[in-house]
């Protein structure tokens, strides 16, 4: 499907033959087993003159072939782009941006600023085009069109142009909504519009990659793409002394570690189970981290070597709840507080591999000594009254006190690259959450110790259910000492992050959990020139 270069190749004002029916390009079809005609979904181009005899071109979309009487219907209907301009499609590509922002699911006490998102700027959507070819903007573009479809074809259209949508259209285009596909030009695409309309473009591509993945996971034909590909979004920069990796992935899209499902445990059935948790799960599906993994970076200068610093900047890591209040995709209220935890990061940063170029790393914090205090007390009691044998009693009491924190640090490195690695660990026993499952009660209630986790003075992530980690934190610093043969050069440095998310029951009464993981890994550059 190759929509923008149907668009582009689209004939001048002067070629355009009024006498032919207007062009034309097939979405998709698909003619039902007992149906008469065939449903179809339609892009058309029509030309039409301004008021002072400019060429305009509008584009709509139709269908075609469903109930009732199988008329022919239009879904959407664009601005009018002016056929002489230099670039005749921006409107057409800014008014679908502005649409899909403008759509964007709400988050939960989000400040998200998507009412005052009222009209996006040309200027950056107009660099987007003129910075990359026709061939590149292809995939670009079929994502941002099949973005907007979503909301025409299921959200505003009958459910069989859902159906039809989803199983003939989307599905066989996943691919375009992973990381591996269009990732320049989506990059430059998310940078140049600023990081509120960001938010909200990513956030309405999650909701819509979120039912998708609800309707794979309950069995309504989904199937065909095994295994799913990487869903999801991420791009690293380097500018300012920082390197930054953003990332967006929604939760179901993640791989699967650990969870108690479908009657795993002997005591439940696996009816019972479904039945009981269906609704909790459809409300965590409706969720999406969304990642900064930033580091500060300098550079000096010596005699004989040049030095490379970094340490971390900010770790940012939020699970937004994708869902509209005037409906129940919020869980229907009630689980609103029900939703994934950071439990595990790991994160890096180095030289590309394969570098012969570095000397020596030096890592800047050591493995964690914990610190005890014991406390020993001796109590001697005798009795030489009238007794004939005289008796002795000697108590021994020890006490530990130990002081520990819920986070816990280290730093190690593999090879040339230093990792930065935080594991969130209960209060009771010091477990790692990630590696183990809330133990169960015979009422069927989790009995974890992190209920109401979002709440109280001693909570271990934020009102909101994020997590921030910032240089008061953790703002050691890693050093490299590099060949000084490489001063005057760009050279490519690694940055990524591996992270795990579970879910433990925080209000709810459920004996349902999971821990589930993501991994990203982008090269950035790092400048090695002397300032002047």
């Amino acid at each position: 499907m190759d929509i923008w270069s149907w668009i582009c190749e689209l004939p001048d004002s002067n070629k355009w033959d009024e006498s032919e029916s207007p062009p034309t390009f097939q979405l998709v079809s698909s003619k039902p087993t007992k149906a008469d005609s065939t449903q179809s979904i339609q892009l058309r181009a029509e030309r039409t003159f301004g008021s002072n005899s400019e060429a305009l071109v509008i584009f709509s979309v139709y269908v075609h072939g469903f109930h009732p009487c199988n008329a022919e219907k239009t879904l959407w209907v664009s601005d009018a782009c002016p056929l002489t301009s230099d670039k005749p499609f921006l409107p057409l590509l800014l008014q679908l941006v502005q649409e899909i922002v403008s759509r964007s699911p709400t988050a939960h006490d989000s400040t998200c600023p998507r009412s005052q998102l009222q009209k996006l700027r040309p200027e950056p959507v107009a660099w987007v085009l003129d910075s990359h070819s026709p061939e590149s903007l292809t995939s670009f573009f079929n994502l941002v069109f099949l973005t907007r479809l979503f909301w025409l074809c299921v959200c505003e259209a009958p459910s069989e142009v859902g159906s039809l949508y989803f199983h003939s259209l989307l599905t066989p285009h996943i691919e375009l909504f992973s990381c591996n596909h269009h990732a320049h030009v989506l990059r430059t695409f998310l940078v140049s519009i600023g990081v509120d309309a960001e938010l909200c473009f990513m956030r309405s591509l999650g909701y819509m990659l979120a039912k998708w993945l609800i309707l794979r996971d309950v069995g309504v034909g989904l199937q065909t793409l095994t295994p799913v590909p990487k869903l999801g979004f991420s791009y690293a920069t380097e500018a300012h002394g920082l390197w930054t990796l953003k990332a967006y992935a929604p939760v179901m899209a993640t791989t699967m570690t650990r969870t108690r499902f479908k009657g795993q445990d002997k005591q439940y059935s696996a009816i019972e189970f479904e039945a009981k948790d269906s609704v909790l799960r459809y409300a965590l599906a409706h969720q999406q981290l969304e990642a900064v993994i930033q580091f500060e970076y300098s550079v000096n200068f010596h005699d004989g070597y040049i030095q490379v610093s970094t340490r971390v900047s900010n770790l940012r890591f939020h699970i937004v709840k994708l869902g509209f209040a005037n409906n129940d995709d919020m869980g229907m209220g009630c689980y609103i507080d029900e939703r994934h935890f950071p439990s595990r990061i790991r994160v890096w940063v180095g030289p590309e591999i394969g570098s012969t170029y570095v000397a020596s790393l030096t890592l800047g914090r050591s493995t964690e000594n914990t610190e005890k205090e014991v406390k020993t007390q001796r109590t001697v009691k005798g009795n030489f009254g009238k007794m004939k044998i005289p008796s002795v009693k000697a108590t021994i009491r020890q006490s530990t006190r130990t002081r520990t924190r819920n986070w816990r640090w280290d730093q190690d490195a593999q090879g040339n690259a230093a990792i930065f690695e935080a594991a969130l660990c209960e209060d009771n026993g010091g477990t790692e959450v990630a590696t183990r499952k809330p133990p169960i009660s015979e009422d069927n209630k989790s009995g974890n110790g992190l209920r109401k986790r979002y709440a109280g003075a001693n909570r271990v992530l934020s009102k909101s259910g994020g997590l921030v980690f910032a240089k008061d934190e953790y703002g050691e610093r890693v050093e490299w000492r590099l060949s000084k043969e490489m001063e005057g050069s760009v050279l490519k440095w690694r940055i990524g992050g591996h992270i795990w998310l579970s879910y433990w029951p925080n209000e709810r009464k459920s004996s349902y959990f999971e821990t589930r993981c993501v991994e990203w890994c982008y090269e950035v550059d790092l400048p090695l020139i002397p300032s002047k």
